[in-house]
């Protein structure tokens, strides 16, 4: 509980000592006043003002500020009226108990925020910088790119960096919910916000504070409460309406009857009072809101960041969820299984041990790791890999990439060709179509077809088994979209489950695909794409929501995308359809609960059946009420 809780508390039980005591008292006839008189008035107004000098504060401020009509004004407004028609006990009542609900939200919804807190409890109060031999702590924010940090045992990671010396287990748990540690020794990266194990490590900075993932993520969670769900703004918009509307109907409850059907003018103030009591659209405000952060709180407990719940709500409606094959369902570690000289590419004789290559397959091979040399994609490397020699560069000129086709090089001072089937028609060169599942580069030197080498690539683990999630969850369909040849991607998606295969797409054909599968989508139903967040950011950007493979915390997954799998574990999409789902149906239920229970208890006290009893029960009760059900979200 904060200090404001506390003293709040401490101002509701000192009021309620009072109102009980004056209360006893004046039922029993011990106080030598009669009802209604000013001395009484004057006794109620102690514990109302200690109770409610705030509510009539932020009542006043508002009103010269223009913003007139809200729950403060209602509160301010019924018990004054209350006052006016010597309901001195009950006015005193309902400002007490719209304390007590105010101090029970205001602890449900810090709690709530602890949740994300205390999970995201990852900020870094120092970091220890070695000088002269000594360590000396200091502001994360105080370190340079370059400097070197050293990490105990037992302390969070302040920044983001390379470990130079030393090795130890580091555990993620608070980035990514995974509970394994990871190793980490030198060489490797590691990233701020986690926890250093029992070893002790020097780690080189290479991103300043503000630029590291603990500081992105905090921020990310920070802004998450300001992208607001369709319903959510439908929520503020119908207050903003909804609260004037009823102050015009109290007002027209205090007039119309004493002057049209002969009421008596307390009678008409009384209920009125209690009409603006009841009518307070706390339970909406708070609860609604409440729940999509307790959502947003379950998500990132599971290693999952939702960047708004807009995202969250539209995820509850997911119909299509459609997959990047490279990084995402594969590992996008590339190996060559076989080598195919012109004359045997139709035989498929695949050769993976490389001390059985013929001297012809590794001839093709230099070729190729040649052709490759100046490029860095994962192709291109493993190609390399494969050859496992020193490359002579100064044999290559004139690189040229051709997007979505291949490379043009010039090596020995002949043109070589390597790439996929299209760079060969696009060239006019007549080769032998290689069939095996993988990536095939075909090679060609001066116009004529050399031969083929094929590239693998190893599915995730659990990608099955997510697939097999989503089915469960409701995912109608499940889409890959490869540049991959068809036989690769058929043999993919056969292996995992998925229900469409696109094949053969340049990068722009993504989007045109992912468009087509949008006009499928009827009403509101949604389509997700999941994405390594690195080469997918027009694709990311143009589906209903984009789910990024956060690679331990890349920047291009957290810029690109709107929810990121801070472990790349992709059974988590299932996870989160099912928090969507429940935390909109709590959302749901505490709408058609809050207005219900309203408009019951309004019509009541609009014909006299209700008192002020009532009004609390409506107002505090409910809110109450429906903050509990908004932190079931929390469970997840």
């Amino acid at each position: 509980m904060t200090t404001k809780q506390k003293h709040m508390l401490i101002r509701i039980l000192g009021t309620f000592v009072i109102y009980l005591g004056l209360t006893a008292a004046d039922h029993m006839g011990a106080l030598p006043f009669e009802e209604g008189s000013l001395p009484l008035l004057v006794l109620y107004l102690v514990p109302y003002f200690l109770i409610g000098w705030d509510i009539i504060y932020k009542a006043l401020r508002n009103i010269k500020n223009g913003q007139v009509f809200d729950e403060n004004f209602l509160m301010a407004l019924a018990t004054v009226g209350a006052f006016a028609v010597s309901q001195y006990s009950e006015a005193v009542a309902v400002m007490l108990f719209y304390q007590v609900g105010e101090l029970f939200q205001n602890y449900a919804v810090n709690r709530s925020r602890q949740s994300i807190t205390a999970l995201m409890d990852i900020c870094p109060e120092y970091a220890n910088v070695e000088t002269d031999g000594e360590l000396e702590q200091v502001d994360p924010d105080d370190v340079s790119v370059g400097d070197v940090i050293v990490v105990k045992p037992g302390e969070r990671i302040p920044l983001d960096g390379t470990v130079i010396s030393g090795e130890s287990m580091i555990d993620t748990s608070a980035l990514t919910g995974e509970s394994v540690p990871r190793r980490a020794k030198a060489g490797d990266e590691v990233i701020s916000g986690c926890v250093n194990g029992s070893g002790l490590l020097r780690v080189e900075v290479t991103k300043e504070f503000d630029d590291s993932t603990v500081a992105r993520i905090l921020e990310l969670v920070e802004n998450a409460s300001s992208k607001k769900a369709p319903v959510e703004n439908f929520i503020t918009r119908f207050a903003r309406y909804y609260t004037p509307a009823v102050v015009i109907g109290a007002v027209l409850l205090a007039i119309l009857p004493p002057l049209l059907l002969g009421q008596s003018w307390n009678e008409g103030i009384r209920r009125a009072c209690t009409f603006l009591v009841i009518s307070c659209p706390c339970a909406l405000v708070i609860s609604v809101p409440m729940s999509f952060f307790s959502g947003i709180g379950a998500a990132s407990r599971n290693g999952v960041l939702v960047k708004g719940s807009n995202y969250l709500e539209a995820l509850a409606s997911v119909h299509t969820v459609v997959f990047d094959k490279t990084g995402t369902l594969t590992k996008g570690e590339f190996k060559v299984t076989g080598i195919y000289p012109a004359s045997s590419v139709k035989k498929q004789e695949s050769v993976s041990n490389q001390n059985s290559w013929s001297d012809r397959q590794l001839a093709l091979l230099e070729l190729a790791a040649l052709a490759e040399s100046c490029s860095e994609h994962p192709i291109s490397r493993s190609i390399r890999d494969a050859w496992g020699k020193p490359l002579d560069h100064n044999r290559v000129e004139q690189a040229e990439e051709i997007s979505g086709h291949g490379i043009r090089v010039q090596v020995d001072g002949h043109t070589v060709l390597a790439g996929n089937g299209r760079l060969m028609e696009k060239e006019h060169i007549s080769y032998d179509s290689c069939s095996e599942a993988g990536t095939v580069v075909y090679i060609a030197e001066e116009g004529t077809f050399l031969g083929a080498i094929l590239i693998s690539d190893v599915i995730k683990d659990g990608i099955p088994e997510a697939i097999g999630a989503l089915k469960n969850a409701g995912v109608v369909k499940t889409v890959m979209l490869t540049g991959d040849r068809k036989e690769t991607g058929e043999a993919v998606a056969g292996q995992i489950g998925l229900d469409e295969v696109y094949a053969e797409l340049l990068p722009g054909d993504k989007v045109d695909q992912v468009e087509k599968l949008l006009t499928e989508c009827k009403g509101r139903e949604k389509l997700v794409f999941v994405g390594d967040g690195i080469n997918d950011a027009p694709v990311l950007s143009r589906a209903d929501v984009g789910i990024a493979m956060g690679s331990m915390g890349s920047d291009a997954a957290i810029e690109a995308a709107d929810i990121v799998l801070m472990d790349d574990d992709p059974r988590k999409i299932a996870s989160i359809v099912r928090i969507s789902r429940r935390t909109l149906r709590i959302v749901m239920q505490n709408i058609v609960f809050a207005l219900g229970v309203k408009l019951i208890v309004l019509i009541m006290g609009a014909f006299g059946a209700a008192n002020m009893w009532e009004a609390v029960f409506a107002d505090v009760g409910v809110s109450v009420i429906a903050i509990l059900n908004a932190m079931r979200a929390l469970k997840g």
